[in-house]
């Protein structure tokens, strides 16, 4: 069926409203959507990392989420996910359990790029049948806005801040979506909740529905870290996508496939301006700063449409 978001949004939620994530944040969206790809007849055990996402959606006695949910410290949620759907094969093989579960772990670019890799690695090494989904907010933002390995250079954060002494964090962002590309695993997507949400949906789709570990990284923009105003949410993330700081792609079984392709790339410039934690590099001073930027995008940019073969 061709794909239509309104038909998409009369299907019934699987999180509620009335959570406590902020205003502008990209995150919910995320989850709404990649929950929303599942057949309403399946089940699903959903994990959450220590994290917005958490804290926001579960305050005890509360819960936002419908389906099964379980809790799990910063580092371990993509093995309390695994664990969860090892023990769910050997109940269905002796007739314990009926029907069709989706394991879904989500997790910040804090649980995931960092504290929780070890996990993720191995559950993906394992071959556990899940999906990870990490909402990539680029900083510890839950704890204070502290730096992580998915902050871009020269982000101003409360670990790295910019002054006189240094502009910024000073290494580039980690590339976590190349980085599970190495593990060989049947899918690997990036995406945003870009336009009318047909990209995220519909890779949200296929790693669901793709037997075998499946990972998913999501741009999901924050509003008090990257210090932008609420509305702008939309714009933002069509902003990194257009300068090509965050390309969509897929790699299928190895294959790589680039998604969308700007007609007109816009320069890095454009999606640094609107981000409060960008403000320190305009200025004459910094100007090197910027061409740095936009030669490293580049860099990435290039190397990727010659592993999809669109260079």
């Amino acid at each position: 069926m061709a794909y239509n978001l309104k038909t998409l949004t009369e299907k019934e939620e699987r999180i509620t409203g009335g959570h406590r994530m902020c205003a502008g944040c990209g995150a919910p969206i995320v989850v709404r959507t990649v929950l929303r790809a599942l057949k309403p007849e399946d089940h699903a055990v959903v994990g959450v990392a220590t994290g917005c996402l958490e804290v926001s959606t579960c305050l005890y006695p509360y819960t936002a989420w419908k389906d099964s949910f379980i809790h799990s410290a910063f580092e371990n949620a993509a093995a309390t996910v695994s664990g969860a759907e090892a023990a769910y094969r050997a109940l269905a093989k002796v007739g314990k359990v009926k029907g069709t579960t989706k394991f879904i772990a989500f997790g910040g670019d804090g649980g995931t790029y960092d504290i929780g890799f070890q996990a993720l690695s191995g559950a993906m090494e394992r071959g556990h049948d899940m999906v990870y989904v990490c909402y990539d907010n680029e900083a510890y933002m839950n704890t204070g806005i502290q730096r992580s390995s998915s902050t871009p250079k020269y982000a101003d954060t409360t670990t790295s801040p910019a002054g006189s002494e240094i502009p910024g964090k000073v290494q580039f962002k980690k590339d976590l979506t190349m980085i599970m590309a190495a593990h060989n695993i049947p899918y690997v997507a990036q995406t945003a909740p870009f336009r009318n949400l047909k990209d995220l949906y519909e890779k949200a789709e296929k790693a669901l529905y793709t037997p075998g570990p499946a990972f998913l990284n999501v741009l999901a923009p924050c509003p008090r870290g990257w210090r932008y105003n609420t509305p702008q949410l939309m714009e933002i993330v069509r902003l990194a996508i257009e300068t090509c700081v965050w390309p969509l792609y897929e790699v299928i079984e190895g294959k790589f496939i680039l998604n969308y392709k700007p007609k007109n790339k816009l320069p890095v410039v454009e999606y640094l301006k609107p981000q409060g934690r960008f403000r320190h590099l305009f200025t004459k001073e910094n100007e090197g700063l910027l061409e740095e930027i936009q030669k490293e995008v580049d860099r990435r940019w290039n190397r990727l449409l010659e592993l999809c073969g669109e260079a």
